[in-house]
Parts: C-alpha cells; structure tokens; sequence
C-alpha cells in the first residue's frame, strides 16, 4: 500500500497512517469527541487503537492531513457491503480537523482522497453520520454533494445491552 496518497503545492500531505501515528490518531479522537461534547464516551487507547488499527485483524484505516508536517486532521473508515448493490463501501466514522487549519481545504481534501479510494476499490458508495446539530459539518457535506438518508433511523446496542443480547442464543462454535 502506498503511504502518501496526495501531495499539494500549498503545504498539505495526506497518507495513510502507520503504527507510529498512533499518538495523533488517539489526539484526534479525543479533539473530536470534545467538540462533539461526548468526551465521557472515549474510551480507547494507544494500545486498543494499534491491535484494531494496525494489528493481525485490521478493522479499519486512516487517512491522515498533514499541513507543512504538522498534523491538521483525520479521516477514520472501514468497508460495509451493500446487498443491494452487491459491492463493498466505504463508512466514513471520523472526519475531524483541527480548528486552527479549517477553512483551507483540508476537510474537502481528506472527503474527496475517501472518495477516490471508494471508486479505486470498486465500492459502491461512500456514507456516513452526522449529529443533527452539527450546521457547519451540514452544510459542508451538502456543498460537497452529500444528501441525507431521512428515511433510515439508526439504532445501537452496546454495554450491558449488547451483552444481554449475545446470550439470548449462546453458540456452539464461535462464527469468527
């Protein structure tokens, strides 16, 4: 896998992360639950966030946005799969970039590098969620192209919930 994936005359690099940026992966994370005020909610660490990024099983990658080498912003996705279309896609869990390199392109770059990685690798679709009372992520993903999906509803289960549910129906044989 090639590690820079776009290289721009004004300064701004994006790559694929590697194990080493692990640190300003958690950083980002951090800086984004913050202004999503959900910081209570971080739980992951540098070591969770090297075996799930980087480890034997990799459940998702990074884009990182460095702007004259200084790390400006991320993007976090993993593939899904489309029944309907019978191909892969791309969610897009995080997109975050630092307040003080906002407003230079950096969030259309790091939107526009995932869109062409969808198309290089045959996906189908590129998606993602947005907090209702985010207007400037709004109305960026709308200016970009970007429609919502009001006819879906998402729902979770997770903690103790998700526990519960496992054990309704105990397997024989682990699936994994």
């Amino acid at each position: 896998m090639e590690h820079t994936l776009t290289s721009h005359a004004r300064g701004l690099t994006l790559r694929f992360a590697q194990p080493q940026d692990v640190t300003t992966i958690l950083g980002f994370i951090r800086e984004l639950a913050d202004y999503e005020h959900l910081a209570h909610e971080v739980v992951a660490d540098e070591s969770s966030l090297t075996e799930t990024l980087f480890g034997e099983r990799r459940y998702a990658e990074v884009v990182l946005a460095e702007q004259d080498d200084d790390p400006a912003g991320f993007a976090l996705f993993f593939h899904n799969y489309s029944t309907f279309l019978a191909r892969p896609g791309i969610y897009l869990e995080d997109l975050y970039v630092r307040p003080t390199h906002r407003g230079c392109g950096i969030g259309e770059a790091l939107l526009t590098t995932l869109a062409r990685i969808a198309c290089d690798r045959g996906c189908g679709r590129l998606e993602w969620s947005v907090l209702d009372w985010n207007e400037p992520a709004i109305g960026f993903y709308e200016r970009l192209g970007a429609r919502p999906q009001d006819d879906w509803t998402v729902y979770r289960v997770t903690g103790e919930a998700l526990d519960a549910l496992a054990a309704r129906f105990p397997a024989s044989e682990d699936p994994a």
